[in-house]
This record gives C-alpha cells, structure tokens and sequence, in this order.
C-alpha cells in the first residue's frame, strides 16, 4: 500500500513552475534550495575538467567575484560529452581549486543530457527564452535566470564568462 501511494504521489506531482522549486547538492554533498537565491541573478553552467572550454573556469571565478553580491554563479559538473569530466566529486572539487581557485558554487557531478538528465537541466532545456531551447551542445553552456526565476538568457559555450555579450545582462 505504501509503494502505491508513492508511485501515486510521484505520477500527480505537478511539474516544476519555477527555478525555485528545485534544489541540487553541493560537491561536498550539501542540499541547497534554489529558492533561497530568490531576488538574485543566477548564473548555471554545466563544466567539465578535460573540454577544450576547461579555462573558462578561470573567466567563471573572475565573474564570481566581479559580480558575486548580484549574481550567484553554480557550476555542474558534467561528462556527457566525451567523458571529459573526472570520476569523482572529490576529484573535481581538488582539480578547481588547485588550478583555478574556484570559490564559486560546484554541484556534484550530474548528467545534463539523456535518459538520466538532472531534473534541473530537462527543465533550463526545455524553457523558453530568447535565445534557444533544446539539448545543451557541449560543456560550458550557460543558463542565466533572473530575479524572478525566470529563464532569460542560454549562451553556448563559446560565449565567453567574461564576454560583453554575457556580462551586458548582468
């Protein structure tokens, strides 16, 4: 009986309305509500440790503390495209740090494309926006939501952290 009121309960839960109902865990495991940063910009960008695109980290920290007391920047960790993310929570964690000095927020490592596509990213993917809707391309996309929690703005990854074209919205 408990297993029905589950599947039930799991079958009408009426899908998400904003960024707010969701949360994620932090690479070191803690939960965090993306409702806590309501009144805030946030900025999403699924990362990996071995891409081509790696270096943006270095532009994505610089942003985070040009623009931290406005924006909150998360990066997710991702190896859909290639691999090219390292085996473990903790080895991700160790590789920011120690070749880029990444402060900003990590979430642990999730998929954001495919059948076990994190929750959040099949919602940011699906969500209209000016720019594009659809499956994220590569590592490095970025998803910036305004105070509102609304989807605003979806850069490639060549769009550089740094760039007018990114930071213009800021």
């Amino acid at each position: 009986m408990n297993t029905l009121l589950i599947l039930l309960s799991l079958m009408f839960t009426p899908p998400a309305k904003s960024i707010y109902d969701f949360s994620f865990k932090t690479i070191d495991g803690k939960e965090v509500k993306l409702s806590k940063f309501k009144g805030k910009k946030i900025l999403i960008v699924n990362t990996a440790s071995k891409c081509g695109y790696t270096p943006q980290y270095e532009a994505l920290e610089k942003l985070h503390k040009q623009y931290g007391k406005n924006v909150v920047l998360i990066g997710f960790p991702a190896g859909n495209f290639g691999g090219q993310e390292l085996a473990t929570n903790s080895e991700i964690q160790d590789f920011c740090k120690k070749n880029f000095g990444v402060t900003f927020l990590l979430s642990e490592k999730v998929s954001v494309k495919g059948t076990d596509i994190n929750p959040l990213f099949k919602y940011l993917t699906s969500e209209e926006n000016p720019d594009f809707k659809g499956d994220i391309n590569w590592n490095f996309e970025k998803f910036l939501i305004n105070e509102k929690g609304q989807l605003v703005h979806r850069f490639r990854s060549k769009v550089t952290p740094m760039s007018e074209e990114l930071t213009k919205n800021l």
